[in-house]
């Protein structure tokens, strides 16, 4: 992923409503929901899902399919795991990091 996609894909994140819809469809996995489900879980009127739907789907974070007269979202995982990649590029001075700290490795503080 470049700059230009993740600061669009993060811009697409930085709005609460939006981020509570991602993190809906990032938990129900790769099948999605319809619109109406979303919108119920959320409480959401379906003007206000479309509205925030179409930013994430603009930025690349959802995909869409239609099943007869239903609409149906899901997170765009690959392009999740890019948006990471793009964060953790250059993490920990090269190193993988696995979310363990040593005692050592943390920061110490000085004493007064």
């Amino acid at each position: 992923m470049k700059t230009p996609q993740a600061l669009e894909a993060l811009a697409s994140l930085s709005q609460g409503t939006r981020l509570a819809i991602y993190r809906v469809l990032v938990q129900q996995g790769p099948g999605g929901l319809a619109a109406g489900a979303i919108a119920r879980r959320l409480n959401l009127p379906a003007a206000t899902l479309s509205f925030h739907i179409k930013e994430l789907a603009g930025a690349g974070m959802v995909k869409s399919r239609h099943e007869g007269r239903f609409i149906y979202y899901a997170a765009d995982y690959d392009r999740m795991n890019g948006l990471i990649g793009y964060l953790t590029e250059n993490c920990c001075q090269g190193q993988v990091y696995t979310g363990e700290t040593s005692a050592s490795a943390r920061p110490r503080r000085k004493r007064a």
